[in-house]
Formats: structure tokens, sequence, C-alpha cells
């Protein structure tokens, strides 16, 4: 059985640090794309972050750039997104997510975790 699991989510005030996990079983990522969306109350899910599947491709939302980091450790089947400087706007659930291909382009997440509440108090 495939899953993603989401860890680190938390309460935290404006201007400081969390860091998401996301722990993958059930098949090898490492060949697959992983991203990061959120969704805030009232709004639909939205893009933050991918990774490819070596590392070397990265893409931001433009709300998150400058701010946010993802990487990945394919041995471990984990990905991670460094979040600092955190804005009231950056509250919401996140996503991990997982491509079953390879490619960049045309990307379509197949797999999806259930999500970690961050909260940005101010």
């Amino acid at each position: 059985q495939v899953q993603l699991v989401e860890s680190g989510g938390g309460l935290v005030q404006a201007g400081n640090s969390l860091r998401l996990a996301c722990a993958a079983s059930g098949r090898s990522f490492s060949s697959s794309v992983m991203a990061w969306f959120r969704q805030a109350p009232g709004k639909e899910r939205e893009f933050v972050a991918a990774i490819s599947w070596g590392g070397s491709r990265v893409e931001y939302a433009d709300s998150v750039k400058g701010r946010f980091t993802i990487s990945r450790d394919n041995a471990k089947n984990t990905v991670n997104l460094q979040m600092n400087s955190l804005k009231v706007e950056d509250t919401g659930v996140y996503y991990c997510a997982a491509t079953r291909a390879t490619a960049w382009t045309r990307r379509v997440y197949d797999y999806w975790g259930q999500g970690t509440q961050v909260t940005v108090s101010s």
C-alpha cells in the first residue's frame, strides 16, 4: 500500500520557521517528482514547491520563493520543506504529493498524503 505521511506542522508565530517532512512507503519514489501543496481555509489547494527525482530541478510558487526550500533524500524515501520567515498567509493544510512518472513537465500527481496543519499567528 502506497502511503505519504506528512509531519512537522504546528502553530508558529510570524517570522519563525518550520520544517515539514514527508515519509513515503509502499514503493520507491526515487524516480518520482515530489511536491508540496497547501490549502488555506475557504480556498482551493495550491502548488507550493516541487523537486525532480534527482533533485537537480526545483520549482516554487512565487509567494514562497526565497523563504521555502524543498529537498529530498531518495535513500530514505523522504521529502522535506524548510519554511522560513513564515507569514500569516502561509497558514493552511500542507500536503505531500508524488508522481508515478519521472517527467518534470506535464506532471500528474498520483499519490497524496493526508496533510499536516500549519498555523502562523501574527
